[in-house]
């Protein structure tokens, strides 16, 4: 699996962006060139984990963009697949960040499931420099923290020593 420290791979994808074959189009990497990007990876659509996991990101996305940061989730299924999805779930007819068809890029990644051939439930953060600062991967029956992913986006555009359980406003270590 990719790390810390290292790029984040250079990629194109297919995205759903939307509830309507028109909103269908190819994402790239260099949209989110000189941005904080947070990408997320899940199993499998229609599925049960899943879609908590996208509705709890979406919840959050207007604290994403308060930070700047764009968010970008996706599984192995393809861009129709993800259409399909979201026009028959509830909870998914209204997110607003893309959904990719992300095979070749999970593969990249070093996040595939090799026995389902599936995305691993991983998280990337990855600064305006295209440099991965957070990398996790979770068991594929456990579903992310999403206030978490937030707390650590914090911690790392402070620019600062945070120490355990760090929240933004509290006190930074000393260097």
């Amino acid at each position: 699996m990719l790390s810390v420290g290292e790029p984040f791979p250079k990629f194109k994808a297919q995205a759903c962006n939307g509830l309507s074959e028109h909103d269908i189009s190819t994402l790239s990497s260099e949209d989110f060139d000189g941005m904080w990007q947070v990408y997320f990876f899940y199993p499998k659509d229609f599925s049960f984990i899943c879609p908590t996991e996208i509705a709890a990101f979406n919840r959050a996305l207007q604290e994403f963009k308060e930070h700047s940061a764009v968010l970008v989730g996706g599984s192995t299924d393809n861009e129709y697949c993800h259409l399909a999805w979201r026009q028959t779930h509830e909870d998914l007819r209204e997110i607003g960040f893309p959904l990719i068809a992300a095979g070749p890029l999970a593969q990249e990644l070093g996040i595939l499931e090799l026995r389902q051939n599936i995305c691993q439930r991983a998280t990337f953060i990855v600064d305006p420099e295209g440099m991965v600062q957070y990398a996790c991967c979770h068991n594929l029956e456990v579903g992310r923290n999403v206030e978490e992913i937030l707390r650590v986006l914090d911690a790392l555009q402070s620019d600062e020593l945070c120490p355990c359980n760090w929240k933004k406003d509290e006190a930074n270590l000393a260097r």
